[in-house]
C-alpha cells in the first residue's frame, strides 16, 4: 500500500484487531501490500511500543491491550463514563435488557459503555469498543435518521453494507429500504429493528443531542433476544430510553467531550419535530 509508515502501522494495527488469535509475518504484509522486509520492521516497532506481540511458540503477530487501555485512558479522564453511567443502569434496570451508549466521532459511532439489565436467561451482550454498522443497527439508524437522507446516504457508502451472513435476515440491502427505516424513525422519534444487525436480536435507539448545539452526540440504545424484545415491547419501552436520552442530553452540558463531539462532523442536525418525544 502507499502511504507513510505511520499509515502502513495504523493499517497493520486495524487489520490484526479483526484477528485474535494473531496473524504470521507473510499474511500481515500481504494484507497491507508491503514487502515481508518493511512488515517485520514495523512490526519490531510496534513491539517495541508494545502494541503487537511476537507468540513464541507460534511466531504469529497480536496486539497487546495497550491500545484498549489509551481508549479507556482517554474516556476516563473525559469523564464520559461517570457521567453516563448511572442513567444507563437506571434504564437496564427497568427494562431488564442491555443498553448502550454510542458516541459520535466524525463519521463513525463507537460503543463505549453499557449496562446489562437481564440477570437471567437470555443475554445479548456484545463486545464494547466495536464500531457501530450504520445501515443494519438500531443505533446507526438513530443517528442517520437526525441527518438529510443525502448526508445519511453519504456515510453509509463511505461504509458501505454488511454482507448478508453478517448481519440478520431483516437488514435493509437498498438504499431505498434504508431510507424507509429513517422516515418511520423520524416520524416515532426514535428507531427500533428486529432481526436486523443479527439473527435472534432486536433493539431500539434514540440519538442524544447537546442542549445547546443540538449537534448529535452519541445514541442510547435498548437490545436484546427477539423473543422477549418483540417489537410492541420496544414501542412500550420507548418512554423509558427516551427520557433517558433526554436526561444524557442534559448531562452533556458538563462534558467537554461531548462539547467537541457535537462540532465535530461539520454537519447540521435535521431538528427534531416536536411532537416526535410524544409519538411512542
Amino acid at each position: 500500500m502507499s502511504g507513510t509508515a505511520i499509515d502502513r502501522a495504523l493499517a497493520v494495527l486495524e487489520h490484526l484487531a479483526s484477528h485474535p488469535a494473531g496473524l504470521p509475518l507473510t499474511a500481515i504484509a500481504e494484507a497491507v501490500d508491503i514487502p515481508k522486509s518493511g512488515a517485520h520492521r514495523l512490526l519490531a516497532t510496534l513491539a517495541a511500543r508494545r502494541y503487537v506481540r511476537q507468540d513464541a511458540d507460534t511466531g504469529r503477530y497480536l496486539l497487546t491491550t495497550k491500545l484498549v487501555a489509551l481508549g479507556f485512558r482517554h474516556l476516563a479522564v473525559s469523564g464520559v463514563v461517570d457521567i453516563v453511567q448511572p442513567t444507563l443502569d437506571r434504564l437496564a434496570h427497568d427494562t431488564g435488557e442491555l443498553v448502550r451508549l454510542g458516541v459520535i466521532d466524525e463519521d463513525r459511532q463507537t460503543w463505549v459503555a453499557k449496562a446489562q439489565g437481564a440477570r437471567s436467561g437470555l443475554k445479548y451482550d456484545p463486545d464494547m469498543g466495536m464500531e457501530a454498522p450504520l445501515a443494519s443497527t438500531a443505533s446507526g439508524h438513530a443517528w442517520l435518521a437526525c441527518l438529510t437522507d443525502e448526508q445519511a446516504i453519504e456515510l453509509v457508502a463511505r461504509q458501505g453494507f454488511l454482507p448478508g451472513a453478517a448481519q440478520g435476515p431483516n437488514a435493509p440491502r437498498t438504499i431505498k429500504a434504508l431510507q424507509e427505516r429513517l422516515r418511520a424513525a423520524r416520524k416515532r422519534g426514535y428507531a427500533w429493528v428486529v432481526e436486523s444487525s443479527a439473527p435472534g436480536t432486536s433493539a431500539m435507539a434514540a440519538a442524544i443531542r447537546h442542549p445547546v448545539t443540538q449537534g448529535v452526540v452519541g445514541v442510547v440504545s435498548v437490545a436484546g433476544p427477539t423473543v422477549r424484545l418483540t417489537e410492541a415491547r420496544m414501542h412500550e419501552l420507548a418512554p423509558l430510553m427516551l427520557a433517558a436520552a433526554s436526561e444524557l442530553s442534559d448531562a452533556c452540558r458538563s462534558s467537554d467531550y461531548f462539547t467537541m463531539a457535537s462540532r465535530s462532523t461539520g454537519r447540521v442536525a435535521v431538528p427534531p419535530p416536536e411532537e416526535n418525544h410524544h409519538a411512542v
